[in-house]
C-alpha cells in the first residue's frame, strides 16, 4: 500500500531554525520540497543563504569512517558538536603526522632504490668508490657491456690496448664493470669501447668507502625504511580502530547538525513588520504529519499549516511504500518498473502473489522447491537481499504445485498426485479436440488474470479522473465488457452450456468495439470540449479501424502468452523424466544417486532461473501494461529520525 501524505508549510523566526530543526524535525521524516519553487504565488520571498559551517569538518570525518572495516556495525554514542569538532580535529592532527612521517620516509625510500639500483651491479668491487670518483689524472667509467662483445674485446682488442677493466658482476645478458685509462689517451680508449657497445652508468659522489660497503649500508637502509613504512601503516590502523567509535559517534553528530543546517538549502525568507521568517515545505505521512503538529502546538515561536484538502494535482505527493513484511522483498520488482504515482495503485501485493504462484505451478517439485525456499530464506536473512526473499517466497508454492503434481525430486511414483500430472493430463475440447490439460488450465488463468488488470485499470483512472482510460479504452469498461464477454462465451461453449441469443451476443460485442473505436471523440463529449471529432476525419476513422484492429490482435496474444505456463510445466516434468532415465531409475531400476543429484541440481538453477525470467516477463508485459503506469517518485526523507524518537 502507498502511504497517505500531508503536504505541509513551516514557518517561525529566521535565527530560530536550528532549534526548531533539533528539537521537532528530527524526530520524523519529511520529503523537503524548494520553498521557492513551490511557493511561486506568495511575493517577497528571497531564497536562505548561508554556507554550511560543518560540511569541511564532515568531509574529513568521512574519510576516516570509509577506512574502518566495517563502520555499520559500530553503535555510536551521543555526542554534542564541539566534541564531534574537537574528536576531528584531534584525529586528523594524528593523522597529518603520520602522512608526514609517511611522505619523508617514501621520498627517502625512491632516492635510497636510484642509489641501490646503480650500486649493486659494482658491489663486488672492493675499492673505494669515493677515492675513485677523485681521480684527477686517470679516467675511468662505470657501465656494463655485452657478453658477446665483452668476448670478443678480450681476445683482439683487451691486450694492445692501455686499459684495465674490472668486472664488478653479471646477468644473462650484460657484465657490468668500471675501465681505467691514462688520460692523454682516454679520448682513444673511450671511443674503442663505444665502438664495443659500452654503456656508461653514471655513478654520483654520495657513495662513501667501498661499493661493498656502501650497497651494504645502502641496503640496510632500505630495510630500515621498509620497516619504517610498515610501522606507519600499522600506526594508521591502530589510529583507526583506537578511535572507531569516536569516528562513528564524530560522524552521526555532524551528520545531523549538516542535515539539520543544509535544510536552509531548500527553504524561503520572508520578511517581517519586525523580523525575518523562515519557510519550509514538505511531505510527511499523515500519521507523522499528526504527530508533528501535536508535538508543536504549545511552541508560540513555529507555526504548521498542513493541507487537509484533497491533494492538489499541481502538487505531486512523492510515493513512499509500506507492505506486510512478507511482500516487501517484491517492491524490488516495482521499483525496478517504476514506482507508482501516489494516487495510483501500489501493485506489489498483487505482484507477490501471481509471481509465487505462476512460479510454483511452472516449477512444481517438493523437494527443488525446498531448495529454493530455504536457501532464499538464509541468504535473505543473513544478507538481506530482496531476490533471496522472492526466491525463497516463490519456493513455498513450488512445494504446494509439487504436491499437486505429485513429484518429488523428479521422483513422479513416491507422492500421490492430489490434483494432475502435467504430462499426461488431457481433457476434451469441443471443436478442437483432446488437449493437454495445462495448457487450457493457463490459457483460462490467463483469461481471468487480464479481467482482474482490467478492474485494476479501471480503478486507477476514476482515481485520476482520466475520462478516455475509465470508459472507452481497451483496457477500460468497454474492454471489460467485450473481453468478459468473450470468456464467459469461451467458458459457456467449453462447458456445454446454451450460449446467449445473437442479439445479445451482438451488444456484448459489437457495443463495446463501437465505444473503442469511438474513444476520443466520446471522451471530448464526455468532457465538453468544442471539438469533438479532429478536423481530419478520413484520417481519424482509418487510424481507429487500425489500433481497434491491434486491440483484438493484443487480446488474442496476451492471452495466447499465458500458454507458457503450462509449457514450463510440462517441459520441467520433461526435463526429470530425462534425468531420472540417466540416472537408471525410469523402470523401477537401481538408480545412480550421483547422476539425480547432479541433475536435481542442474534443472534447479537452470530452469528456475529461466522460470523466473518468464514469470516476470509476464508480469510486465501482459499484467502491468495494462493498468499500472508507475511514474511515481521515491519519498526521500530529508532528515532521518532520530533513534528513540516517538513518531
Amino acid at each position: 500500500m502507498i502511504e497517505k501524505m500531508k503536504f505541509l508549510s513551516i514557518t517561525g523566526p529566521k535565527a530560530d531554525i536550528d532549534r526548531m530543526t533539533e528539537t521537532y524535525l528530527s524526530k520524523y521524516e519529511i520529503h523537503l520540497e524548494n520553498a521557492l519553487a513551490e511557493l511561486t504565488e506568495v511575493a517577497n520571498l528571497s531564497p536562505f543563504l548561508e554556507i554550511n559551517p560543518y560540511r569541511e569538518a564532515l568531509n574529513t570525518i568521512n574519510s576516516f569512517y570509509e577506512q574502518l572495516p566495517d563502520p555499520r556495525k559500530i553503535t555510536p554514542r551521543h555526542m554534542d558538536t564541539e566534541t564531534a569538532v574537537s574528536t576531528i580535529r584531534r584525529i586528523q592532527k594524528e593523522s597529518e603526522d603520520l602522512e608526514t612521517e609517511r611522505e619523508k620516509l617514501a621520498a627517502e625510500h625512491a632516492g635510497m632504490v636510484d642509489s641501490l639500483k646503480i650500486i649493486r651491479p659494482f658491489r663486488d668491487l672492493d675499492f673505494d668508490v669515493s677515492e675513485i670518483l677523485r681521480f684527477q689524472y686517470i679516467h675511468y667509467r662505470f657501465g656494463r657491456i655485452e657478453k658477446q662483445y665483452l668476448q670478443k674485446f678480450e681476445k683482439y682488442i683487451y691486450d694492445n690496448l692501455d686499459t684495465i677493466f674490472i668486472k664488478c658482476g653479471d646477468d644473462e645478458q650484460y657484465v657490468y664493470g668500471v675501465y681505467f685509462v691514462p688520460r692523454h689517451l682516454a679520448h682513444k680508449v673511450h671511443a674503442v669501447y663505444s665502438s664495443m657497445h659500452f654503456e656508461q652508468i653514471f655513478v654520483p659522489d654520495s657513495y662513501e668507502g667501498t661499493a661493498t660497503e656502501a650497497f651494504a649500508r645502502l641496503d640496510q637502509r632500505h630495510r630500515e625504511i621498509h620497516d619504517g613504512l610498515n610501522a606507519n601503516k600499522e600506526a594508521v590502523k591502530r589510529l583507526l580502530e583506537d578511535n572507531k567509535e569516536d569516528i562513528v559517534s564524530a560522524k552521526a553528530a555532524l551528520d545531523a547538525c549538516s542535515s539539520s543546517f543544509d535544510i536552509r538549502k531548500l527553504a524561503a525568507c520572508t520578511q517581517g513588520e519586525n523580523n525575518t521568517f523562515y519557510i519550509l515545505c514538505g511531505w510527511m505521512t499523515e500519521k507523522d504529519a499528526l504527530a508533528f503538529q501535536n508535538d508543536i502546538k504549545n511552541d508560540e515561536r513555529i507555526f504548521c499549516l498542513m493541507d487537509d484538502q484533497q491533494i492538489s494535482t499541481k502538487k505531486k505527493a512523492p510515493t513512499k511504500l509500506k507492505n506486510p513484511r512478507l511482500f516487501r522483498p517484491f517492491e524490488m520488482y516495482v521499483k525496478m518498473y517504476g514506482l507508482p504515482a501516489y494516487n495510483e495503485m501500489d501493485p506489489t501485493w498483487f505482484v507477490a502473489i501471481t509471481y509465487s504462484l505462476i512460479f510454483g505451478a511452472m516449477f512444481g517439485d517438493v523437494g527443488q522447491g525446498l531448495i529454493l525456499f530455504l536457501g532464499g530464506l538464509i541468504l535473505y536473512k543473513k544478507k538481506h537481499m530482496d531476490l533471496a526473499g522472492i526466491i525463497s517466497c516463490a519456493g513455498i508454492f513450488s512445494i504446494f504445485f509439487g504436491f499437486m503434481y505429485g513429484s518429488l525430486f523428479g521422483f513422479e511414483e513416491i507422492l500421490h498426485a492430489i490434483w494432475l500430472k502435467p504430462m499426461t493430463a488431457m481433457m476434451d475440447v469441443p471443436l478442437v479436440g483432446t488437449l493437454n490439460a495445462v495448457f487450457v488450465i493457463a490459457i483460462a488463468f490467463g483469461m481471468f488474470i487480464i479481467l482482474i488488470c482490467m478492474v485494476f485499470n479501471i480503478i486507477n483512472s476514476i482515481r485520476n479522473h482520466n475520462v478516455e482510460k475509465t470508459w472507452f479504452d481497451s483496457n477500460a469498461v468497454a474492454g471489460l465488457v467485450f473481453y468478459g464477454s468473450i470468456v464467459a462465451t469461451i467458458f459457456l461453449f467449453v462447458s456445454g452450456h446454451r450460449l446467449p441469443a445473437a442479439a445479445v451476443l451482438a451488444v456484448m460485442f459489437l457495443v463495446p468495439l463501437i465505444l473503442m473505436f469511438l474513444k476520443e471523440p466520446l471522451t471530448n463529449l464526455v468532457e465538453k470540449k468544442a471539438k469533438v471529432f479532429p478536423e481530419q476525419k478520413a484520417m481519424f476513422f482509418v487510424q481507429s479501424f487500425f489500433e481497434l484492429f491491434e486491440v483484438l490482435l493484443s487480446y488474442l496474444s496476451n492471452t495466447l502468452s499465458f500458454l507458457r505456463i503450462g509449457a514450463f510445466a510440462v517441459s520441467h516434468a520433461a526435463m526429470m523424466e530425462v534425468v531420472m532415465m540417466l540416472a537408471g531409475a525410469a523402470n523401477g531400476g537401481n538408480p545412480n544417486w550421483i547422476v539425480i543429484i547432479l541433475g536435481n541440481l542442474f534443472v534447479c538453477a537452470m530452469e528456475g532461473l529461466i522460470v523466473g525470467i518468464q514469470v516476470l516477463r509476464l508480469e510486465y508485459y501482459e499484467i502491468f501494461s495494462r493498468f499500472y503506469a508507475g511514474n511515481g517518485r521515491e519519498f526521500h526523507p530529508f532528515m532521518k529520525k532520530m533513534p528513540g524518537s516517538k513518531a
